[in-house]
């Protein structure tokens, strides 16, 4: 039997032939694979967003209020035989609140005010005001006899009320403030005594204590950051892209550096609060550094940043091309020569974008400050001079929100809330310069 002799039905089929302008099953299943992951990162970006909405839109519907605060207005002509009974006074800042109270009730009488008002109202109303013109006419003693305008800051439950925060029918009897006090609130407000205005004393002042909510400010708190972060910057830019210099284009490949970068890594993922308790026990117990300074809190936080700074210092050097080397030593330069000359400033954006990087990471922290004794401290003040900066006790930002989120004062609420919103701008300016700076040295080739 031969070929041509079989049966048509014996032979075998025909391949079935295939264009490629028709979609096979295999390549819709792939390509729904794709659609439905392109979904998912849509979901997930979307979420983010969401979220990063929902936290902005929270710090800044409750960190706003800490920049206005309820004022009141007030004419005084401190004579200085009042001045004198004042300071003779056991409580001298008692004696300058009855001199405010003396005044605003004659500014109702000579505004045709018929209000029902004794001192307790006013006490309420206007809170602690005699620390504040105690300071002003211990500063001023030429503007005693003389009217002085005054714009003093009314109580915190006045301000909370005014802002919407408090309502009257939450309000509940008390040494603070009376539900009575509320219609003279509102009447003050309708005639202009009382008012809303931006609080200076917020980004000016400093802290006020645990009693006084209204005068509690950040600026002795942003100057104590500022002093840390020139102690971070000037230790951990030279130390650590040194050392990741010597890492990554001079250290021999062996076990020994191999164990340091095993260590530098891990170094990064310790947490910050064994930091704080290594500072304590070096820098304050051992070298007898002074408590609550910033330069403690510099050192502590140089060695939290540092492996940060190693670690993308390293990062950058690697990522520029072999060939850069191989150029400038096949033309007669050192090795040393070939790195400082050519190497690193090709890397310089990529260093200067982690060290900014470290340093806005150093400032949002907290725990290391925990155990040096920031938080303790209560910044009243700011430095006598630029060295004292450096060694004098202060307080930080974040040491600062903390302490204000943790009193049992709602009314501090609003300022850590408020803290967080200046917080949040230092670090965003850092990022941004950050962005610049590589824009800048960015080289490509």
């Amino acid at each position: 039997m031969t070929d041509a002799s079989m049966d048509a039905a014996g032979a075998p089929d025909a391949p079935k032939k295939s264009s490629l302008m028709k979609t096979d099953e295999h390549t819709k299943k792939r390509n729904r694979s794709e659609t439905w992951f392109r979904a998912y990162g849509l979901a997930a970006i979307a979420t983010g967003l969401f979220f990063l909405i929902v936290l902005a839109v929270s710090i800044v519907s409750n960190g706003l209020p800490a920049f206005t605060h309820t004022v009141v207005d007030v004419e005084i002509n401190m004579t200085q035989d009042q001045y004198d009974d004042a300071e003779s006074q056991l409580l001298k800042t008692s004696a300058y609140e009855k001199v405010f109270i003396a005044a605003m009730g004659a500014q109702l009488a000579a505004g045709g005010l018929e209000l029902e008002v004794d001192k307790k109202v006013l006490q309420r109303i206007a809170g602690k005001t005699g620390s504040i013109l105690r300071e002003f006419y211990k500063e001023n003693p030429d503007k005693i006899g003389t009217p002085v305008s005054f714009t003093l800051p009314a109580a915190s439950r006045v301000d909370q009320y005014l802002n919407g925060a408090l309502k009257r029918e939450d309000v509940q009897d008390s040494r603070f403030l009376e539900r009575a006090d509320l219609d003279i609130v509102d009447q003050l407000h309708e005639a202009g005594i009382i008012k809303s205005a931006f609080n200076w004393t917020f980004i000016q002042g400093t802290d006020s204590g645990v009693d006084n909510p209204g005068g509690a400010g950040i600026g002795a708190s942003v100057i104590g950051s500022f002093f840390m972060m020139l102690v971070v910057l000037f230790l951990s830019l030279p130390i650590g892209v040194a050392a990741s210099i010597y890492l990554e284009e001079f250290a021999p490949q062996n076990r020994f550096t191999d164990l340091i970068e095993v260590n530098i890594s891990n170094l990064a993922a310790v947490p910050s609060i064994v930091f704080g308790i290594l500072g304590l026990a070096v820098f304050i117990q051992f070298m007898h550094l002074p408590q609550s300074a910033p330069l403690v809190g510099g050192l502590v936080l140089t060695l939290m940043t540092l492996p940060t700074i190693i670690i993308s210092t390293r990062a950058s050097l690697k990522a520029v091309p072999p060939s850069i080397r191989d150029a400038a030593l096949g033309v007669g330069a050192s090795k040393m020569q070939s790195v400082f000359h050519h190497v690193l400033p090709l890397a310089m954006p990529g260093i200067l974008t982690g060290t900014i990087i470290g340093l806005a990471q150093a400032l949002g922290e907290t725990a290391p400050l925990l155990l040096i004794g920031m938080v303790g401290f209560v910044a009243r003040g700011y430095p006598d001079g630029f060295v004292n900066g450096f060694i004098e006790p202060n307080s930080a930002m974040p040491a600062q929100i903390y302490t204000w989120a943790a009193r049992a004062d709602v009314s501090f609420y609003d300022k850590a809330w408020g803290g967080i919103i200046i917080l949040l701008v230092f670090l965003l300016t850092m990022n941004t310069i950050a962005i610049i700076l590589r824009r800048r040295f960015e080289r490509r080739w």
